[in-house]
């Protein structure tokens, strides 16, 4: 995993093989039946008890030391400066490319975050809510670009993840259809002070330009606590969106409400061709250009083989 540049001399991060972070579980029991693993998996995605075993219960014990060394401070530094605060939620960000398996990483965390003791409440919002309605993209010109940080509503989104923090009540988040690949108007999801926030999107560890006048200029990853990258090479994941893009056509775009309905009757070359297309004009450039130069500033890596399975595993140095 090549995370820093070759003439840098120190890596920030610890590279683990599977075999080592397996180990890195220790006692920590499994609370997921396979029944339940098999619905968290996304269609494309590969996930199986012995994926949840060596790299997700690993990952959810690190968690828990840190989630509780930031819950130790956060009551230390109210008794510090002598006042009565609100709840501070713990917010986890998920980040990668298309088809990298965010979704999927996001909800095994849920799942096993949720069944800690003392029981936290754990929430999942993604990003796909704060894009802006499809009559806005076409009216700047930005349908070919949907995904990209331009794409989003930011105002929105960062109030979203600044009341989070702030432990208001009631946080409502836009909803986002998949079917009809717009914004569903007038619906809301609801977010009630959870003990922690799984925050997954495509652009969740972006930058923003530095202020001329010192002032501050939020990104979404201020509110971050931790932040997992889900990584694979660039060929692995152009293969993963063509299959998936070809099962969705044989599923999802059947529906003649799908935005994606056009698409349903092509053969498979032609589905395949058009799947490359849409990888190399959107997916491709957004990956190059805006994803993967966020990896480094995430606080884990979990890189991906062709089989889906996680390899390698880096953790970025305190």
């Amino acid at each position: 995993m090549d995370i820093r540049a070759v003439e840098q001399q120190y890596n920030p991060y610890r590279i683990f093989s599977r075999e080592q972070w397996a180990r890195l579980r220790d006692d920590t029991p499994m609370t997921l039946e396979a029944g339940e693993i098999a619905a968290l998996r996304s269609m494309h995605d590969r996930l199986d008890l012995k994926e949840v075993e060596e790299i997700y219960l690993p990952l959810s014990r690190l968690l828990s030391i840190y989630v509780d060394a930031a819950q130790r401070l956060y009551f230390a530094q109210r008794r510090f400066l002598g006042i009565e605060d609100r709840k501070m939620p713990y917010i986890i960000g998920v980040g990668g490319s298309v088809a990298a398996g965010k979704s999927t990483t996001a909800r095994v965390l849920q799942a096993l975050l949720a069944r800690w003791s003392p029981r936290p409440k754990v929430d999942l919002v993604t990003t796909d809510g704060f894009l802006f309605p499809n009559a806005v993209l076409e009216r700047q010109g930005l349908m070919q670009k949907k995904g990209f940080p331009e794409s989003y509503d930011l105002p929105t989104l960062l109030a979203f993840l600044s009341d989070i923090k702030s432990g208001r009540q009631r946080v409502r988040a836009p909803v986002y259809s998949h079917l009809t690949y717009d914004i569903v108007p007038n619906e809301w999801i609801e977010v009630d002070r959870p003990d922690i926030l799984i925050f997954e999107g495509i652009n969740v560890l972006q930058t923003g330009r530095l202020p001329r006048d010192g002032k501050a200029v939020p990104v979404v990853s201020d509110f971050f606590d931790f932040s997992v990258y889900i990584d694979a090479e660039v060929s692995v994941l152009r293969d993963w969106y063509v299959r998936r893009f070809l099962t969705l056509r044989d599923t999802a775009f059947t529906d003649p409400r799908s935005y994606f309905h056009r698409y349903a009757l092509l053969s498979d070359e032609e589905a395949a061709a058009t799947a490359l297309a849409i990888w190399e004009r959107t997916n491709l450039a957004n990956l190059e250009d805006n994803i993967l130069p966020t990896r480094p500033r995430a606080k884990l890596i979990l890189k991906k083989g062709a089989d889906h399975v996680v390899e390698t595993v880096a953790l970025r140095r305190l």
